[in-house]
């Protein structure tokens, strides 16, 4: 079997590709992730995985490339991740009281193949007070998260449900991913 690869530095990705039971090796590419004008948060994730696949992949052409984006989307805004304390609390005040949207477009590709998706799931963000917001800051555990946030952390406490795969809201959606690594026969 060729060395599969995972095309990024997030040691979210690298956690939940490890629960996996897989054996990988990490290359984290620079590329621009500025989004393209009139570009669709659709085409956005698919389109950052694909290239920070196909990055690697040029490095590493007997591997198996898996690459993943992930965006947090309200009413088609990416919530990119905050750069102040000031753009974390715009941030959480746009989520208190709503349902967004967390998109992760996955690659996997290899010399000869490659597959990609966008998954999709719904979270529902409770109405925040300026003191949650106080509290979460200063955890800081907002630091370097899309939306500012983390599920997988002290976060959880203010979502109340969500639709669609958890996996997928923390960086990297373990079912679609093990159908794509099936679909270029890195497993079986």
């Amino acid at each position: 079997m060729a060395k599969l690869i995972l095309a990024s530095s997030s040691p979210r990705r690298k956690e939940l590709l490890q629960q996996l039971g897989l054996t990988f090796d990490i290359l984290s590419p620079d590329i621009d992730e500025s989004a393209l004008e009139h570009e669709n948060v659709d085409h956005y994730v698919r389109r950052l995985a694909e290239t920070k696949a196909q990055t690697v992949l040029a490095s590493q052409p007997d591997a198996v490339v898996l690459a993943a984006d992930t965006s947090v989307v309200l009413e088609q805004q990416i919530l990119g991740k905050p750069e102040s304390k000031q753009h974390a609390f715009e941030i959480w005040s746009l989520l208190s009281a709503q349902v967004h949207e967390v998109l992760t477009g996955v690659c996997v590709a290899t010399a000869t193949h490659r597959e990609s998706i966008v998954v999709r799931t719904q979270v529902a963000f409770q109405k925040l007070s300026l003191d949650d917001m106080e509290r979460y800051w200063a955890t800081g555990e907002p630091l370097g998260k899309a939306g500012a946030y983390a599920i997988q952390g002290i976060a959880a406490q203010y979502i109340p449900r969500i639709e669609g795969s958890y996996s997928n809201v923390v960086g990297l959606p373990l079912h679609e991913t093990v159908q794509l690594l099936k679909a270029v026969k890195v497993l079986n």
